[in-house]
């Protein structure tokens, strides 16, 4: 049974059931995203410089929100040609970097934009590892000779 897709479901393995259109919706959804996240920043920007905290306050607002952009969009992109371990460590890595995903929300919501120009995030990672499995499957029942159960015995 494949593994489903955040949006997609199942729907990638065959791409039916409106996969063209999701991913459309994927796109244009996550780009408009970015661009109201940016105009958002924008804002928070302006009130900085309105409150005259000085020009290092702004620099490092900036600076901030840069650095965690493109760590989410590094980190996003990542995942999807590679699965994170499931060691604790991982988990552990991935906790401590909530906040900095959450801070480069536009860098996350740029990378799901331009992977899903391309196919469904994380669907090339999905597909290898579905058809691997089929292709283990199938082995496993072509070696079969039948039914042990069926078989009769020697008296």
């Amino acid at each position: 049974m494949p593994e489903p897709i955040r949006f997609f479901g199942t729907t990638w393995v065959d791409r039916t059931g409106g996969y063209a259109v999701r991913r459309a919706c994927l796109v244009v959804g996550a780009l408009t995203a970015t661009v109201v996240g940016a105009y958002a920043l924008r804002l928070a920007y302006e009130g900085v410089a309105i409150s005259e905290l000085g020009a290092w306050a702004r620099f490092m607002l900036i600076l901030v929100f840069a650095v965690a952009s493109s760590v989410g969009f590094s980190r996003t992109l990542t995942r999807f040609s590679r699965r994170p371990g499931d060691t604790p460590e991982d988990e552990a890595r991935e906790r401590s970097m909530r906040s900095i995903m959450l801070v480069g929300f536009l860098g996350i919501l740029l990378a799901y934009g331009l992977r899903g120009l391309v196919e469904a995030p994380g669907e090339k990672m999905r597909r290898t590892e579905y058809e691997e499995a089929l292709r283990r499957h199938r082995r496993r029942r072509s070696s079969r000779t039948g039914n042990p159960a069926k078989r009769k015995r020697k008296r």
